[in-house]
């Protein structure tokens, strides 16, 4: 049986809060641990927390969402998902890894930040990941850039990790120019990053690459991405796209996006 938590949300005005600043309170021992829902490193630490929160209270289904559309888009190409070799970015404790796993890609590697991640996803999830990486996106140095090159990767995964400091945009790029040129991109955002009201770097990039000639979008869509704590449905677009040409080192700098 997974580990069950007592788990308590605030009484109130958890909407006027940024969703990286929103807190729940764990019970522990007799004891009230406030953590924020970005607070990963906590979380992970804590077998079935991070499921318990996030997809049982809250219903997210992003995972299965965005690894429905990318079959989709192969479908329609006629490619077989057994020919993927993925790189699941912002991997976390693997539950992206888990839906592509089943789904049977040929090779899977994860990539987080954190050392909780990693250690959560060999944990829970031990036959998932053929490897995982706990780098620095925005800074690799080329002893592990070439081992990321020998893997060959043709598709990026990134799930619930975008746009809130999370990953930066830097960070995101160098993954994608991991990716072979007719590789495929899968991964979802907050909706209000499509917004031009939205200047963050990470909106700007990911708008700059829908409308670059080097991605090709085969899906699109607006879903329920899961529940706020009062029981608002908080939505994100899913986006699957083809790389068409090598971006250029310089994207970033040529459209004044910065971390």
């Amino acid at each position: 049986m997974p580990n069950r938590y007592r788990i308590q949300f605030p009484p109130s005005d958890s909407e006027k809060l940024e969703q990286d600043e929103i807190f729940f309170t764990l019970i522990e021992n007799g004891e009230e641990k406030r953590l924020r829902f970005h607070d990963y490193d906590e979380i992970y630490k804590r077998p079935g927390l991070y499921e318990q929160l996030f997809y049982e209270r809250l219903g997210c289904n992003s995972p299965e969402k965005v690894a429905d559309l990318l079959q989709r888009a192969l479908d329609t190409v006629r490619e077989p998902v057994t020919e993927l070799r993925v790189i699941d970015l912002g991997a976390g404790n693997g539950m992206m890894g888990e839906v592509l796993k089943r789904n049977g890609v040929a090779r899977l590697v994860g990539a987080d930040i954190i050392p909780e991640a990693r250690e959560a996803a060999f944990r829970d999830r031990s036959t998932v990941y053929d490897d995982y990486y706990i780098k620095d996106f925005t800074n690799l140095d080329n002893d592990v850039l070439e081992e990321l090159r020998e893997w060959r990767f043709n598709c990026l995964t990134c799930v619930a990790a975008l746009g809130f400091g999370d990953i930066p945009p830097r960070a995101f790029f160098n993954a994608v120019k991991l990716i072979r040129t007719d590789g495929w991109l899968a991964f979802n955002i907050k909706e209000t990053f499509l917004d031009h009201t939205e200047q963050t770097g990470f909106s700007r990039l990911v708008r700059e690459l829908i409308f670059s000639k080097y991605l090709d979008i085969y899906h699109l869509e607006r879903y329920r991405h899961r529940l706020s704590m009062e029981g608002t449905q908080l939505f994100y677009y899913a986006l699957v796209g083809r790389l068409t040409a090598s971006i250029p080192e310089g994207f970033l700098e040529q459209y004044g996006i910065e971390d």
